[in-house]
């Protein structure tokens, strides 16, 4: 009879734990829901297949004027992360606040290179992205008056990773890449910086992470064009922000 209850026990113990294994695997081969919001801004015409070169990750594709609805409460449970690839300034008090809820909610976000001059008139944006890029001259926290922002092109500089430990930079080590640098850009204190250059048409900070009410959030300043897309560290960089985000 023990032998029956021990066989048993062992036989149920063992179902758990494939029970448990099944689940795990299933969570970790489950691909990140990515919601691409773009609009207001030209891209080469290789991107959506770029975007769909991305293993683990499936996205839809939403543009401007007809994105931000994506943030109202009935339609957050389509997405894990919302990606933003845009460049757009209309924005009602209504879909502000359907915004900054969907973050505070916990969904990810990562603000990708031009998307970081969205909203000028909208100081909460740059709050949560934890920077700005500023398409007019504009007055800083002191009072003081400070130039627009500054982007040049074909750019072929090196890139540090000022935090090697961190989940979005693992495998990643200095790289060299060719990209649209942007300089005179804010980055607000708190941030926490994963890349940095010393390229002197570049802001120092050009990739960082950001928390926003349970939403984690990245910025990340770089990836114009398939120059810089097609960089192996560039697209390890995006892949690995978009999974962390989630």
């Amino acid at each position: 009879m023990k032998n029956i209850i021990k066989i048993i026990g062992i036989t149920i113990f063992s179902w758990m734990l494939l029970s448990n294994n099944m689940v795990f695997s299933q969570k970790k081969d489950t691909p990140v829901r990515v919601l691409l919001i773009t609009g207001g801004h030209d891209y080469d015409k290789s991107f959506d297949a770029y975007m769909k070169s991305f293993p683990g990750i499936v996205v839809t594709k939403v543009e401007h004027p007809n994105a931000l609805f994506m943030f109202r409460p009935e339609n957050r449970a389509s997405y894990d992360v919302v990606l933003l690839y845009d460049l757009y300034q209309p924005i009602s008090d209504q879909e502000k606040k359907d915004f900054t809820d969907c973050l505070k909610a916990g969904k990810g976000l990562v603000v990708w290179h031009h998307a970081s001059a969205s909203y000028q008139d909208w100081p909460e944006y740059q709050t949560i992205m934890g920077g700005c890029y500023h398409l007019q001259p504009w007055t800083d926290s002191k009072g003081v008056s400070q130039q627009e922002s500054t982007y040049k092109h074909d750019v072929n500089f090196r890139v540090k990773v000022a935090d090697k430990k961190h989940p979005i930079t693992k495998g990643i080590g200095d790289f060299d890449i060719i990209d649209e640098t942007y300089g005179k850009c804010s980055v607000n204190p708190g941030v926490h910086v994963l890349l940095a250059t010393d390229e002197p048409t570049s802001t120092p900070s050009v990739a960082w992470t950001n928390r926003y009410g349970k939403s984690k959030v990245v910025t990340i300043l770089l990836g114009h064009d398939p120059k810089a897309w097609n960089n192996p560290d560039f697209k390890k960089l995006l892949s690995q922000a978009i999974q962390w985000t989630k």
